[in-house]
């Protein structure tokens, strides 16, 4: 680390959080503003960077996210899996103008599909680097698209993506289903009720319009609607994630605790066991492990 430290930036599509840290890996300050990467018209982002160094101090910046997606400022080609701190260090993306650093995304194929990532490799990798999870895991990230990710000797060899909260979103705004899933997701009985109903059935789309169907014929309230079409979505995600998940028994869970907090109920219903990690000290080790590679 420079002895002034350095800025990290965490920028999303929807959100960015920067923090500042010390020479010695301190966390200093937080700042945190719904200016992700939606919101920046394109030729502004150079703005926007000098900006964000006049508020936090003219200091080196490591940036990772959406910020560096062909929709962001500059983009930072994928690298291949596997991938784990070495290989994400060497595809750095270099701003010198800017005294920054952007972190590239990973990329995975196999002979079916193809998935990348942007912004949760520095939660995996770093889970690992600060010993929060072992260096052979099974890593679930939930979130707008969730990520089940394997990490094999501290390298990301194969991951998956599940639009789990984007569909969920889609369902509350804009589904015959919005009036009834106005109430948050809880992990009450209703949540748990999808969440079996999905590990048995996996019938999701005919799942789905029955919450229509019970809360026109009384069998749902409205109240705990919600949460049971969160239990469905999450029940099919842990379903799908299972299946990926080869010889691992324990999931690794990353991400807000809010929300690991769904996961780990579920798969605690699905009788597997898991362990809650949060985002931001896992996004902030991995960061600084970068910055120790490169400065």
């Amino acid at each position: 680390m420079t002895p002034q430290g350095m800025i990290a930036v965490d920028w999303g599509t929807t959100n960015r959080r920067a923090y500042v840290i010390g020479p010695d890996g301190e966390l200093i300050e937080r700042f945190s503003d719904d200016q992700g990467v939606s919101s920046i018209a394109p030729g502004s982002f150079a703005a926007a960077i000098t900006d964000l160094q006049a508020r936090l101090g003219a200091r080196q910046m490591l940036l990772a996210g959406m910020i560096g997606s062909n929709r962001g400022w500059i983009e930072a080609p994928y690298a291949p899996c596997p991938a784990g701190l070495p290989e994400l260090v060497a595809g750095l993306k270099q701003v010198a103008e800017f005294n920054a650093a952007i972190v590239p995304g990973l990329r995975y194929s196999d002979a079916e599909r193809d998935d990348v990532m942007r912004g949760e490799e520095v939660q995996l990798i770093g889970a690992v680097a600060a010993g929060l999870t072992p260096p052979d895991s099974l890593v679930c990230h939930p979130g707008t698209h969730a990520k089940w990710a394997r990490v094999d000797n501290g390298s990301i060899t194969a991951f998956r993506t599940v639009m789990t909260g984007e569909l969920f979103a889609l369902l509350k705004t804009h589904s015959i289903l919005a009036a009834q899933m106005q109430a948050p997701a809880t992990p009450n009985h209703s949540f748990i009720a999808g969440v079996r109903r999905s590990l048995e059935h996996r019938e999701l789309t005919a799942e789905l319009f029955g919450i229509r169907a019970s809360s026109l014929l009384g069998r749902l309230a409205d109240e705990d609607a919600g949460s049971y079409a969160s239990g469905l979505l999450i029940g099919a995600d842990i379903a799908a994630g299972l299946a990926f998940a080869g010889s691992f028994e324990t999931v690794h869970l990353i991400g807000d605790p809010d929300l690991t907090a769904l996961y780990s109920a579920a798969l605690r219903e699905a009788e597997c066991e898991n362990v809650q990690i949060d985002g931001e000290t896992a996004f902030l080790a991995g960061i600084c492990a970068m910055a120790e590679c490169i400065w």
